[in-house]
């Protein structure tokens, strides 16, 4: 038994491994691409390693466009963002949870039908009504949508309340606080492992988004740096290595946000079991 369950194990263990290093290949080829000479990139068969380390491929990549000006614009509309929709659905997901009023469940219900909802049918509404507001062409129409809250992290902020004992709220209204004062005093140090995970998942997304900026910013001073990354896609040619290197350097911050952050993710997900 001990045979058989340590041949189980190790062959469970292998066979991650191997799951892991295939996940694991295009960032290394997007690494060692970034360090490669350009003539390197084409050559058949292709070499996994560089024959000489060019470092100085990510100062060039990164001094051939305002990337200091994307990464400040990329850094406002992510730390603004996940500061909306942590605020906003915290309180929505509150309201849901704690009180009690005609035609809840309907709207509960309505909010769930919107994440069905393809973002590509919402756009070009969303254009027309930025337009109207005079946004296009600014960060406001990235940053003020997620001040409204996301369907998704309402329902799990939902979850989560609901499975707080409403004798909480009873043991602080005795004590005279009122509904605001048990939403920041009491829930919001409880939802501390949700609005981990959602805030996480939603800089991310922020971080990420390249479709948003694409559609609504049209000066090169707005941009991201997501935008700013396909400027290296030029009308003839494609600067692949400083598409690979300002790609690894783009995606850092997120990997170093993940794991700094994956206990806390791993407990935020097991906080929302449905009930």
């Amino acid at each position: 038994m001990r045979v058989q369950k340590g041949m189980r194990k190790g062959f469970i263990y292998g066979l991650l491994i191997v799951l892991s290093l295939l996940f694991l290949a295009p960032f290394f080829w997007m690494i060692t691409s970034s360090l490669k000479a350009p003539n390197e990139l084409y050559q058949f068969p292709p070499k996994l390693l560089p024959y000489h380390w060019h470092f100085d491929n990510f100062i060039k990549a990164w001094n051939s466009q305002p990337f200091n000006l994307f990464l400040m614009n990329s850094i406002i509309v992510t730390v603004l963002t996940t500061i909306g929709q942590i605020f906003s659905s915290t309180l929505i997901a509150y309201g849901f949870a704690r009180f009690k009023f005609k035609g809840r469940d309907i709207l509960f219900i309505i909010l769930l039908a919107t994440m069905m909802i393809p973002w590509e049918v919402t756009m070009i509404p969303l254009y027309m009504e930025f337009n109207f507001f005079g946004w296009i062409n600014t960060l406001k129409s990235l940053i003020v949508p997620s001040w409204f809250g996301s369907a998704f992290y309402i329902f799990l902020l939902r979850q989560f309340i609901m499975s707080i004992p409403k004798e909480l709220d009873e043991a602080a209204r005795m004590d005279g606080a009122n509904a605001f004062q048990i939403y920041y005093k009491i829930y919001l140090p409880l939802m501390w492992p949700v609005i981990v995970l959602i805030g996480v998942f939603n800089i991310l997304s922020s971080w990420n988004d390249y479709l948003g900026p694409l559609i609504f910013l049209n000066d090169q001073s707005k941009y991201t740096l997501t935008l700013g990354l396909a400027q290296f896609k030029g009308v003839h040619d494609v600067d692949m290595n400083g598409i690979m290197a300002v790609t690894f350097l783009i995606s850092l911050p997120p990997l170093i946000l993940f794991f700094l952050a994956q206990r806390q993710i791993v407990n935020g997900v097991q906080s929302t079991g449905l009930k």
